[in-house]
């Protein structure tokens, strides 16, 4: 039974890819790391490397990790990574149909009426009135004030 021959290249671009999947570690936010099931080892170094400022050390411990991952299982890491980017793509997505909604309020009388039947419990009132007050300061060139307030309205009434 003979070993599969694995050429030197092969075994470069393997190292490569881990060295890349702990250099995303080290760009999460401290939150979303706190959140993953990864080995204290690795924690600890992707930690060191978030603190790192200067460009020729943190590229040493870009490195150390790569060395790290090379010990550790790199599927739960690569499964931790995907749902972090799923959870933002999610994010964007409700972010962009709040955001299409408060063009529609703002822009068409009838989208307000539409938005009532498909969200009965909303409130109508407030949106009305902040409706109102988010044209009128787009007119006179004001801060969002209006605007940011009823976004927030909407991300509550969608339940976001």
């Amino acid at each position: 039974m003979e070993a599969e021959f694995v050429s030197r290249s092969q075994k470069k671009r393997a190292v490569e890819e881990l060295q890349k999947l702990g250099a995303a570690l080290v760009d999460l936010a401290p939150a979303q790391l706190d959140a993953m099931d990864i080995p204290v080892e690795l924690l600890a170094a992707v930690r060191e490397a978030q603190r790192i400022t200067s460009h020729e050390a943190r590229r040493r411990q870009v490195q150390l990790i790569g060395k790290i991952m090379r010990k550790v299982d790199p599927e739960p890491v690569r499964a931790a990574l995907a749902g972090v980017a799923g959870q933002s793509a999610a994010a964007r997505v409700r972010h962009k149909r709040l955001e299409d909604w408060r063009s529609r309020l703002i822009g068409d009388d009838g989208a307000l009426t539409a938005f009532a039947s498909e969200h009965p419990g909303a409130d109508l009132q407030a949106l009305r009135t902040l409706i109102r007050n988010a044209r009128k300061e787009i007119a006179e060139s004001k801060p969002p004030r209006a605007q940011r307030e009823l976004f927030r309205i909407l991300r509550e009434s969608l339940g976001d």
